[in-house]
């Protein structure tokens, strides 16, 4: 039996880890704190478990893993607290709001020889895991150029107040599919320009819309839109897709592409896309399961993969604000 933890309900994820969790054999959820006590016992009671106001008590239970759904403010907060409980981690992304932050969280988890893993469900899609293959096995050639886009809609709540997300659309898509590039291409990144909108598409004073180009050390070209531009009538919540050009062919994937199109009269839309490809979220919660059960010296997406997608969301930011181009040597 594998006993895990949960720190705060703020990331609507969070919901989605815990019905996962539930669903899992020898798997039970030892209980949650959030420092929002209303629903943090919300979520306990929904969960059948229960809830600590107080965290040092919480870290103090008899659990082996804790998945961190905070606002992202706080991910350095709780991920050092839980490493130094001898937890191992599942943290959002991203894994926080700046490098140093971030940086500081991976040493202190492996001097308490805890797993830290950054969550990045997109990963596990069949479709997305499919094209992953067919780079690996050589069919598209040499890759020249990639292009990618991760466009939603604004999650409003704390996810627009600066101090407790640290960035807006750029931030919060950006890292999402700067990780597959990196995993596809298994190479770092040399450069970012980027083009950093705001109010384009609401009245929040946050980023909603970004345009990056990526340099790759290899000399892969990427560019990625990233933005909260789905209104909330548009029949699912995004997009995450990626399209990589090799020599021999190109190859599109999309985490959520698998889906039918029902016409119905539901909630003021017409016109709802019904998702079939595989859960992701449930992938990487069992993913993580897996790495603790089996003792794994690390897990398969790392908090340095954290670490890397989010230098890179931040030099778009600074490019943004420049003008110029931005080298990551430079921007943590």
């Amino acid at each position: 039996m594998v006993k895990v933890g949960i720190i705060s309900f703020a990331h609507m994820h969070a919901y989605s880890y815990a019905s996962c969790l539930l669903s899992m054999q020898e798997v039970e959820i030892a209980g949650i704190y959030d420092r929002n006590e209303e629903r943090g016992r919300e979520a306990a009671r929904q969960y059948s478990t229960s809830y600590f106001h107080d965290l040092d008590a919480f870290l103090q239970q008899s659990f082996e893993a804790v998945i961190i759904c905070s606002e992202n403010a706080f991910h350095k907060e709780y991920v050092i607290q839980a490493a130094k409980a001898g937890k191992h981690i599942l943290c959002e992304k991203p894994l926080s709001t700046n490098a140093a932050d971030a940086k500081e969280m991976i040493q202190q988890c492996e001097e308490h020889n805890v797993l830290l893993q950054t969550a990045f469900p997109v990963r596990f899609s069949h479709s997305i895991h499919m094209l992953k293959r067919q780079i690996d096995q050589g069919e598209l050639g040499d890759i020249l150029a990639i292009r990618a886009v991760n466009r939603g809609q604004n999650p409003g709540g704390w996810f627009i107040e600066e101090e407790l997300s640290g960035g807006g659309a750029v931030l919060d898509h950006t890292v999402h599919m700067v990780d597959i590039m990196r995993w596809y291409l298994n190479k770092e990144i040399k450069e970012v320009s980027a083009l950093v909108g705001y109010q384009y598409f609401s009245d929040e004073k946050m980023d909603d819309a970004g345009l990056l180009m990526i340099e790759f050390e290899n000399g892969v070209i990427a560019s990625l839109d990233t933005s909260w531009s789905r209104f909330s009538g548009y029949p699912s919540w995004g997009d995450a897709a990626i399209e990589v050009i090799g020599t021999k062919k190109s190859v599109k994937a999309s985490a959520f592409g698998s889906s039918i199109q029902v016409f119905k009269e539901l909630n003021g839309k017409t016109l709802q896309y019904e998702y079939t490809g595989n859960n992701i979220d449930s992938a990487l919660v069992q993913d993580f399961i897996k790495s603790i059960a089996e003792k794994k010296s690390e897990p398969s997406i790392t908090g340095y993969d954290g670490l890397k997608a989010m230098e890179a969301a931040l030099a778009a930011y600074q490019s943004g604000k420049t003008l110029k181009p931005v080298s990551l040597s430079q921007s943590n």
